[in-house]
């Protein structure tokens, strides 16, 4: 049987800036016509795991019947041979017991166009990296098309074409031991987010999320 096994890419760098006001925090995510109906749906389910953490457990609850041992078996997806198998997944129930609901995220335009250039960058290299292949960073991307504030942060899921999937494996954050990825996602102080998904040669899908504080979108 094919197989992947389980990539795990977390980068959060925070810095201080100047607080810009009139920061928008509205869900309401209709009207953003940049974003595929995948990307909405990213964005819609890191909101419910935000903004409803309790009813996520049930969920996580749910996700678990899909291990087989360490081999992860997602209907319609190439199976993935993760590191630790349902003890991440009992480990992110029990940190989602006592996770606070925070703030949803608001799409942001410039943030997801500088995402899509990593996609497009990724599925060109077919690799599976932060860094750009002229050695951009997250920030370079995202200042391409506006000013990012505050504090910024990227996860990227390989091999998953389902939102749920996506949030879900980021969120359980298998084999990375200070999980990263589900800490972008519960950053009280992320407001903002940029996401793409796209296609890659060697795991189908993949997809780049990236968080901010604040963002000056350019005119």
């Amino acid at each position: 049987m094919k197989f992947h096994s389980s990539i795990s890419l977390v980068i959060c760098l925070t810095l201080l800036f100047t607080p810009f006001p009139g920061l928008g925090q509205s869900t309401k995510i209709d009207k953003t016509d940049y974003l595929s109906p995948l990307e909405k749906a990213v964005v819609n389910e890191m909101n419910l795991a935000r903004t409803s953490p309790k009813e996520y457990l049930s969920l996580l609850e749910q996700f678990k019947k899909y291990y087989d041992g360490k081999l992860l078996k997602l209907p319609g997806e190439t199976p993935i041979l993760t590191k630790e198998g349902t003890s991440a997944v009992v480990e992110a129930i029990r940190s989602l017991r006592s996770q606070k609901p925070v703030s949803p995220l608001s799409p942001s335009k410039g943030m997801t166009l500088g995402a899509k250039d990593h996609i497009r960058d990724l599925r060109t290299l077919g690799a599976s990296q932060h860094k750009g292949s002229d050695g951009s960073e997250t920030w370079d991307r995202v200042n391409r098309y506006g000013t990012w504030q505050k504090i910024i942060g990227e996860n990227i899921s390989f091999g998953h074409n389902k939102a749920r999937n996506i949030v879900m494996t980021l969120m359980i954050d298998d084999g990375v031991p200070n999980r990263g990825h589900r800490k972008n996602i519960f950053n009280p102080g992320f407001r903002l987010v940029g996401v793409a998904c796209g296609d890659h040669p060697a795991y189908r899908t993949i997809c780049v999320i990236t968080f901010a504080g604040g963002y000056r979108e350019k005119d």
